[in-house]
């Protein structure tokens, strides 16, 4: 099976090289990785919801998480500094790749009247970040099993020095934009 990371790059490098015009082929922009981050606010009176967070995120992933702690107490959520509130995963090379084929052709076509992602949601240094509402669109996680849906955030972070650039990456990759 060819690596998919060879099957999107060859193609998309030279259309990238034409479009921007550039001269050394370590000036197109790659995909460094992407962070998935799975807030979970009930952790805070439920210890077991982390749990539950935790298994969707490695399932989803195919890659252990890491747990998330607060950095500073707020009174008003009954969050200490330290307490375990979230978790995430870095995802990079072959299973990079792997999870945003499945995102790209599997998991957002399966969203609810999906019309495409927001071609506006990049920060200005070309990372690109897509909230999910909910861990259904998945194909690996079972609906019988899920406790509760939680949403999370997918932040794709890229070496494009511009969001046009990291825009155009995307986009020839397969992500479904919106027009």
């Amino acid at each position: 099976m060819p690596r998919l990371k060879d099957k999107y790059y060859n193609e998309v490098a030279k259309q990238l090289m034409e479009k921007f015009g550039y001269k050394n082929v370590m000036e197109i922009p790659k995909i460094e990785k992407v962070v998935i981050n799975m807030g979970v606010g009930d952790a805070v009176g439920n210890p077991k919801a982390l749990d539950a967070a935790v298994n969707d995120l490695m399932t989803i992933a195919g890659q252990r998480p890491v747990i998330t702690r607060a950095k500073k107490s707020i009174a008003a959520f009954k969050i200490r500094q330290g307490m375990a509130i979230g978790a995430k995963v870095t995802l990079r090379g072959d299973r990079m790749y792997e999870f945003l084929d499945k995102l790209f052709n599997v998991a957002l076509p399966r969203v609810r009247d999906f019309r495409g992602v927001s071609p506006r949601a990049f920060d200005g240094r070309g990372n690109y970040t897509l909230g999910i509402r909910e861990q259904l669109i998945f194909p690996e996680i079972d609906y019988d099993k899920v406790e509760k849906i939680r949403g999370m955030d997918i932040v794709v972070v890229t070496t494009a020095k511009t969001d046009e650039e990291a825009r155009e990456l995307l986009r020839l990759m397969g992500m479904p934009f919106s027009a």
